[in-house]
Order: C-alpha cells, then structure tokens, then sequence
C-alpha cells in the first residue's frame, strides 16, 4: 500500500477504537457514576499513556512559561470536554452525540478565522453555515429550547474547539506525548474533584474488565491517530476521520438498538459532507 492508504486505514482504526470505548463507557454509565468511570478509566488510561512514553523517551517537562500556560488552559478544556462530552452521551444516542461532535472541523476552522484571523474564504464560510444548520438538525431545538444533552453536546464541541485552537498556538518544543499524559492525568483529577459530589458503586469483575478494555483501545486509538499523521498527508487523510460515525451508526444500533430519524441522518450528512468541504479548500489553499 502507499503512504496515503496505510495512513487512512490507520485513521479508520483510530476512529473505531474511539468509538468502540464510547460504546463501552455508554453500556457501563448505566450502572456506574461518571465520577467513577472517569477516575478508574483515567487512572488505568494515565497509567498506559506514562509508560508508553516512557518507552518513547518522548516525556519532556522543560517547558517555557508560555507554553505551560497553554498546556493548563488545554487540560481545562480537555477536562471539561470529558465531562460534557460523557455526560451527553449517557443521555442520547451514540450516533446522535457522533454526529454533532464532526463540526469539530468547522468549529476549529470559524476560532482561527475568528480569534487569530487567519484567511478563511466565502466558501468556507458558507460551508460552515450549512454545516451548523445540519447540527440544529440534529439537536432539534424545541418550543422550550435546547434540551440538557444537547448543552452537554455543545458544550463538549465548545471545549474541544478551544482545545485545539491552544494546541495549534504551542511551539514545535511541546512533545505531543507529553501533551496527552498531562491531558490524560487532567482528566483523572477531575474525575476525583467530582467524586465529592457522587457516591461511588461496587464495582464487578466484569464492570472493571470493560473499564481496563476501554483505556487499552484509548491507547490504541491515539497510537493509530498519530502514525496516520505521520506516514500519510494530513490532507488525504484528515477525512477519513468521518469513519467515526458510521461505527457510531453501527454499534449504536447493534448494542443499545438505537438508530437515528432521517431529521437526524440529513442534519449529520449536511455536517458531514460541509467538513469534506472545509478540507478540500483547506487543501486547496494550502497549494496555492
């Protein structure tokens, strides 16, 4: 295979790993308090991470003051995007929260133009436009406004934009393992902040065998994110990352037997296909 196919076969996995430790964390939500799920999957998770950076060599602390401060305001954004992120998908259907989450691409796209003024064309603003019309599909406001999972969902897109927006201000020096121990450890501290408000449950052998099997495929699925972004062009590539949510469709109705009213299917198309879009003037430009 050349470069560009092992680099989309190896997002494609990504995006299946993810999604398959979504759907184990959903199944395990119904028995489980968030603040658990989120302390024992983080630990094992931040435990998994440390050591394959150990292995790498690629844990680096020397950082500049300035970059340290983006690396805080990103752990606060990766930690509240865990939270919102989770909490909605307790509450709606995989594919549903899937589906909101591709404006990521749009979102990212309108912070830059908005916060550090990068050229954005008519294009890619119309693309953006069609792009949150297709995510009103899906969330569906109704008389009374949105409804609680569709905040939650929001407010996970608004984290994770913010999140990566900070990435992409870090210098060449910040290790990109570096940055997801401290994100992964983030998330297990909040995870023990919450605990203060949630009695915790017994946990089973079985309870906790999905929780080791759910931060195992985490590994996974950033090792295969990585390597696709490194052996293939981040431009062909890139929109292999909508694969997600066609696993989404998949498990959501083999597990939880849940699949989404054609309202839902058009608003996920119109997101989808407006980040193909956004790609391909982003390609475009970038030749230019």
């Amino acid at each position: 295979m050349t470069a560009n196919q092992r680099g989309a076969f190896l997002m494609m996995g990504a995006m299946a790993a993810f999604t398959f430790n979504d759907t184990l964390i959903k199944a395990i939500g119904t028995s489980l308090p968030l603040s658990q799920i989120l302390v024992l999957r983080g630990a094992m998770a931040s435990l998994l991470i440390y050591a394959f950076a150990r292995y790498q060599g690629s844990l680096h602390l020397r950082l500049d003051r300035r970059d340290w401060g983006l690396v805080a305001l990103r752990c606060l954004a990766e930690g509240g995007a865990t939270f919102l992120f989770l909490t909605a998908l307790m509450r709606m259907p995989i594919a549903n929260i899937t589906a909101v989450l591709q404006m990521l691409p749009l979102t990212v796209t309108l912070g830059a133009a908005l916060l550090f003024q990068e050229a954005v064309g008519w294009r890619r603003m119309l693309a953006i436009l069609v792009g949150f019309c297709g995510m009103l599909l899906i969330v569906r406001p109704g008389p009374e406004g949105f409804d609680a999972a569709s905040l939650y969902a929001l407010g996970a897109v608004a984290c994770v934009t913010l999140r990566d927006l900070v990435t992409r201000r870090m210098s060449a020096a910040v290790p990109s393992m570096t940055v997801t121990v401290l994100a992964s450890l983030s998330v297990l501290m909040f995870g023990i902040g919450y605990s203060f408000f949630q009695d915790w449950a017994p946990v089973s052998a079985g309870q906790l065998s999905l929780l080791a099997g759910a931060a195992c495929i985490i590994l996974l699925g950033y090792l295969c994110s990585v390597m696709a972004m490194r052996v293939g062009d981040v431009a062909v590539v890139s929109p292999f990352r909508y694969t997600g949510l066609l696993w989404a469709l998949i498990l959501g109705w083999l597990v939880f037997g849940d699949w989404p009213d054609v309202l839902t299917l058009m608003g996920g198309s119109l997101v989808v296909g407006a980040g193909l879009f956004t790609l391909y003037r982003e390609r475009q430009q970038a030749r230019r």
